[in-house]
This record gives C-alpha cells, structure tokens and sequence, in this order.
C-alpha cells in the first residue's frame, strides 16, 4: 500500500478540528433571539411587537438571553468530538482489520502507540484496500459512493475470501440509484453465497423516508413476468418499508380523513396545518379534495420535532401495516419473487397447459414434492431477541396443541374509524405471527411455568432439528402471460424452488384447491386424482372449501363452532342423513338447523367412504353403492 504516515502530537495537542461545532456556534452567535421587544397595539387591536432601540438608536440586549446564549456556546465548545461513523469504525476495530474504499486523500489513525496519526493515501489506495479485503488480510470494508462503482466485493469463487458477506446499509442518503448500486457490489454471479443485507437506522421514524425511497426503486425493477424483481430486492424490505406503495397511498388518505375529524392522538388539525403549512380544511371548512401527496407529507414530516414524527408515524404506520395484513391474508399481497430453499425435491406429474401457436412455447402444471429443512429458532438467540426479564412478555403454551409460545407486544393497527386494535407477535420455534387482543382471548394459549417453557421450548427445537418437513405443491411455469388472468386472482405468488444440487424451478404457486378451476378454464380433464389426506390438509391449512368426488356433489368445508375448527360437508341430501352418519360422520343442530361433520381425526378415513364405489351392508340390510 502506497500509504505515507508521519508522526503527529500526541492526541490531546493535536490542532485538528474533526467537527462542524464551528457552524452551530456561529449560528447561535448571530442568530440567539437577544434583543428586547416592545409589545403594542396596532390600529385593529392585535397586540404586535418590535425590536427595542435605546436613546442613540443602538438595540436593547436581554441580559438573561445573553447569558442563556453565553451558557449554550460554553457548553457545546466543552463538548468532545463525535466521529463520524468510517472514523468510529475504524477506531473501534483499527486500520489493519478495516479496507477503506472511498474518495478521502488523508486520515487521522490512531496507532498502536495510541497516538493520532495524519496518513495521507494515493489514489492506488482503493485498489490495495480492495484486493485486501478480497484476499481474507483484511474482514471489515468499508466503502462509499467513490468506491460503490466498478468494483465487486462479492464472495467470488475465484477470491480467496469466500465468507458471507453481511452488508450494512449506512447513510443511504437521498438518491436511491446510488444505494441500490452500492448494494450490488456485494451481490452478483459467481459467488459462493448470497449476502445479508443490512438497512440501518435510528429510532427517528422520519429517517424511514430514505428507505422508503430505496424500496420503492427496487420494486420499480420488475419485469412483465417479474422474473428480474429478485435481482434488485432480495426480499430485502418489509412491504411496509415502501411509503409510497399503493397500500400507504391509501392509508395516507384515510389518515387525512382521521385528522380532519380529530380521531387522531399524536396531533390535531390545526397544529399539522401551522407546523407543515400544508392545507387540509378548505375554506369552506370541508376536507379539500387536493390533498397533499405522499412524497410532499414525508418531506414536511422530518421538519417536526422528534416526538411528535415518532407519534404521527405509529399511527400511519397502523394503517398501512392493516392493509397489508389484510392483502396478505387474502393471498393477494404482491411480495415479488420468493426464493424457496429446499433440500430435493421430487417431481410427480407435468400437466401440459398450452402450447404457444407461433412460438411452440409450452406452458405446464407442475406437481412437486419438496423436504425442506426446519431451522428453529434456539433458545439462546429468542433471550437475544426478545429478553426473558421482561414484564411485557408472557410464556404461553397452547392447551390444545401443547406447542409453546412467547407473546410480546407489536405495534397497535388503526382501523379506519381511528379506533386502535391491540395486537400481539407470537414468536414460535418454527414460525411467528400476529394476534389481535380478541383473537388471543378466545384462542387456547394459556400462560406457562418460564422454567417449563424453557424445556418445551427445547423440545420442540430438537424435534425440528432432526426432521424435513415434507409437503406438496403446484407450480405454473413455462409461458405464463398468456395464462397469467387464468391464474388464480386472489392468490399471486411467484416462486423460485432451488434445491441443494444446483436444480430450480421458477413459476407461480396453484393453490390445490384451485388446480381443478384452471384444468377447467383451459379446457383440460383435470388429470389429478387428489386423495383424501390432500383434500383435508388443504382445507385444514387453507380454509377453502373443495369437492369431494362420488354420487353426490359434496362440499368439504372448515368451519368455526365453539372456539374450534371442524370439517364440515355442503351439499348434502337429507333423505340419505342417516348413510352419511354410518360412513363416519356425525350431525349437530345449531340455530334450529341439522349440520353434518366429519371428524378430524378420521376425516381422510370417512372421505375415502364417501368418495368409492365399493358396496357396504348397512345395519338395516339396505345395500348402498359408495
């Protein structure tokens, strides 16, 4: 490295101003409101004020806000430098472990000795740091605009360093193209592993603005059959981190419309409007029909003092997160595409759906059975996360199930009357998930030992450990804009499935309640005989109904009664109750009305009756055809 250090003062005599202290002195030197004011009143009685002038005309200073201003400058000049965060860094882990790749000529160090010293660096520089950091010399790197462009830091399989790249996203700043280069540096082809991306901010919620900017781009980036979307996003923001998608749009919307008629906590109508100086009432005191757009709000938002932007950002931010809960639990939240890692997978059939006219394209119906690995979240990592010596956390166990669970608080939704909705994060060893404060009082989990949730917990992660998890799916690929409104609307999700040994598929998702629907709109005999044990996991896991096969047009559907789900049958005829009750299926009257059920336990059993053409006596001595 083509570097020049030279010996400098030890650090306490060392004349070099690091900061902008300078700038926020001069401005409280010239700017302090010092000068006394002389109130009056003008010719229409509102009380006005003007500066106050003694007899030669020289102003007239306020002592008190003399030694107020006096007071403030002593303490700020008292105060010791903040680093910024390259210096921070590189302080913290030293300069021989830290590759700096940006535009900086000279640097103050601190060496071994523990003195500062001024290290001027050449232009060659960046390319020595770089090929350090790719030779494994050095771990850390740190690199800015002037290093984010026509250099690679991946794990290429050529460079000697092959670890995991885990990519911390400093000061993305305004411009999102910038940002989204910085962050293909480190991900690209010929690499040994996909990076972690790592977006850093402060508990400022305006600071969310910068990474909204950044996911909207990268959502930009999909093509027609968003096939290319993964190469800019990697899954890498939340759907609520984009505050200009069409879920916040919306919520913005109806967050003017709480404003305006004060349901909301964090700040009334005519304090946004004196704050923001944006309009919200009209003249004629409705609600304008010009409002504000988003990008204008989030603009005017980070001028508020912090309090008050951490309060009106929870609750917009209840509002979008209730619409996308929402989309997500109606299968139609847009999430790009989903990179599904399995172990093998298996293929079982290959239904040919279309075969393009003027290309010979082909489009099929995949059937797959994929084993995935479980990686459980272990004890030790959940105590980092979430804290065990907590009072707002509560060790639950499901008295249904017997599965275990840590219940923390989450960020309250706001319904569109502007009435707050409590909801909690369920943490679980494979899975988390959301309830609602009534959704958690009429489920089944009940609070637990900590010392027996601690064995369950560990219990339950050694279980997952030593097991795959198997499961089928379907999986439309090939030419799919032709077939693209023939595809279920209501649920959109675009996968790719990539096993250990190299092979993926890529396409989109046929729920398998929906594979008979999409045989049937392209005119196909659906080939797929689904047995019984598919049927009830679908309906189980789903929560849509489907047909059972036979004599009659049966409906399996699950229905709530009592606080627990059952499987329960449409469609069936009243004159032949007393068969479907001898091939397993039981009845119970609700609200003066005979509904038929199957049981859970044997449920794949009893529809397997119902489905055959296999002859049984009945204790009658009727014969019945099933």
């Amino acid at each position: 490295m083509e570097n020049r250090r030279k010996p400098a003062p030890p650090a306490t005599t060392l004349d070099i101003n690091c900061d902008c202290k300078e700038y926020v002195i001069d401005y409280l030197t010239k700017s302090f409101p010092v000068r006394l004011m002389a109130v009056f009143t003008d010719e229409n009685g509102n009380p006005r004020s003007e500066p106050m002038n003694d007899e030669n005309g020289a102003p007239v200073l306020c002592r008190s806000a003399l030694a107020a201003r006096d007071r403030m400058i002593e303490q700020l000049c008292a105060l010791p430098p903040i680093a910024t965060a390259l210096d921070a860094i590189i302080e913290r882990f030293g300069g021989d472990q830290v590759a700096e790749v940006t535009g900086r000529t000279r640097r103050l160090i601190v060496g071994r000795d523990g003195r500062q010293q001024l290290q001027s660096r050449s232009p060659r520089a960046n390319v020595a740091e770089t090929q350090a950091f790719m030779d494994g010399i050095k771990q850390v790197l740190v690199f800015s605009d002037a290093g984010g462009t026509g250099r690679s830091y991946h794990a290429d399989l050529a460079a000697k360093n092959q670890a995991r790249r885990v990519h911390f996203l400093l000061e993305p700043g305004w411009r999102a193209d910038a940002a989204i280069q910085g962050l293909g540096r480190t991900n690209r082809t010929n690499q040994a592993s996909a990076p972690l991306f790592r977006p850093v901010t402060t508990d400022v919620r305006g600071e969310r603005r910068f990474i909204s900017t950044i996911a909207r781009r990268l959502d930009s980036l999909g093509a027609l059959t968003r096939g290319q979307r993964q190469t800019g996003g990697q899954n890498l923001f939340d759907p609520a981190d984009n505050l200009e998608s069409a879920y916040a749009k919306e919520a913005l919307h109806r967050w003017f419309g709480l404003l305006f008629i004060g349901k909301l906590e964090a700040v009334t109508l005519a304090r946004f409007e004196e704050l923001t100086g944006l309009r919200i009432e009209g003249s004629d005191g409705s609600m304008v029909d010009d409002l504000p757009s988003i990008q204008r709000w989030l603009n005017r938002i980070l001028a508020l003092p912090i309090g008050l932007q951490n309060g009106i950002f929870d609750e917009f931010l209840g509002l979008v997160e209730a619409r996308i809960d929402a989309a997500r639990q109606a299968g139609t939240l847009d999430l790009g595409v989903e990179t599904i890692a399995v172990e093998h997978f298996d293929m079982l059939s290959d239904t040919l759906l279309r075969t393009d006219a003027l290309s010979g394209a082909t489009t099929h119906l995949l059937e797959l059975e994929i084993a995935r690995a479980l990686k459980p979240l272990r004890l030790e990592r959940l105590e980092e996360l979430y804290g065990f010596s907590g009072e707002r956390q509560q060790f639950l166990r499901n008295a249904r199930s017997g599965r275990i669970g840590l219940l923390v608080p989450a960020r309250s939704l706001l319904a569109d009357d502007g009435t707050r909705v409590a909801r909690f994060e369920l943490v679980r060893p494979l899975k988390h998930g959301h309830l609602t404060a009534e959704q958690l009082e009429e489920s089944n989990w009940e609070p637990v030992d900590p010392a027996e949730f601690h064995r369950l917990w560990q219990v339950e992660v050694d279980e997952a450990a030593a097991s795959h998890k198997r499961e089928r799916l379907h999986l439309a690929t090939g030419l799919l804009l032709p077939v693209w409104d023939k595809l279920p609307s209501d649920y959109v999700r675009v996968s790719r499935i990539s096993a250990r040994d190299g092979r993926s598929l890529l396409g989109r998702e046929v729920p398998l309640h929906c594979v008979p629907e999409l045989c049937q709109a392209l005119g196909l005999e659906n080939e797929h005989a689904f047995s019984a044990e598919q049927i009830v996991d679908t309906v189980l896991a789903a929560g849509r109904p489907m047909q059972v096969k036979g004599r009659e047009a049966l409906t399996l559907k699950r229905s709530l009664v009592n606080g627990a789900q059952r499987l329960e049958l449409a469609g069936w005829s009243a004159a032949r109750l007393d068969w479907y009750k001898a091939q397993g299926c039981f009845t119970e009257i609700i609200r003066y009305q005979t509904r038929l059920f199957v049981p859970t336990a044997s449920a794949a059993v009893v529809l397997a009756r119902l489905a055959g053409r296999t002859k049984q006596v009945l204790p009658n001595d009727s014969i019945y055809t099933i």
